[in-house]
């Protein structure tokens, strides 16, 4: 099966394919398709749906979408859905962690979660699955690894942060790792996908 990843952002198709291997996994670009939805819902799972159901009824291919950020305790979930433009700048990964290590200075409670929502349409219906990892946010960047907000995220389940981990390991516990296994079993299940 042929599925449609509904991203531009090449760390984000590189992740997908690495982890859901049970189809061929193309890009916007590689199908033809110059369309970024507005990502206008309060959460990850509305929004992961705006842009799989967008690109599915330009494409009428399966597609599979996803919406992930970075919720603090400290800031009281933020920046949430706003983490790709935390700093006023959609991708501006530098300004994003700036502004937050500028806002958690001399805060002692750092913890922190990714969460990543994984929606999947095609004429076979929708479906989504959420995936979490916890930890917390470092002062300062450890590693170059990743992208985003990877290398001042450390991981409890790695003991390290996602910038100095591999592609391997950060994969294995990741939100976005976690989000799309659980995916590729429910539509397993479904008889949606073949084993």
């Amino acid at each position: 099966m042929e599925i449609i990843a509904a991203t531009n952002n090449a760390n984000k198709i590189r992740e997908i394919k690495e982890i859901f291997c049970d189809a061929k996994i193309i890009s916007l670009k590689e199908a033809g398709i110059d369309c970024d939805p507005d990502e206008t819902g309060n959460t990850y799972e509305e929004n992961a749906l705006i842009k799989a159901r967008a690109i599915f009824s330009i494409a009428k291919k399966p597609v599979l979408s996803d919406d992930s950020g970075l919720s603090v305790n400290f800031l009281g979930g933020r920046p949430g859905v706003y983490s790709a433009r935390y700093s006023g700048v959609h991708g501006d990964n530098d300004a994003n962690n700036v502004k937050l290590l500028s806002e958690l200075e001399g805060v002692t409670d750092r913890r922190a979660e990714f969460v990543s929502a994984v929606a999947f349409v095609s004429e076979k219906g929708e479906f989504v699955c959420e995936g979490r990892v916890e930890g917390e946010i470092l002062t300062e960047k450890s590693g170059e690894g990743g992208f985003g907000y990877d290398p001042l995220f450390y991981s409890y389940d790695l003991k390290k942060s996602f910038g100095v981990a591999t592609a391997e390991e950060k994969n294995r516990v990741s939100h976005r790792g976690r989000a799309l296994r659980a995916l590729s079993s429910l539509l397993k299940e479904q008889g949606v996908l073949d084993d």
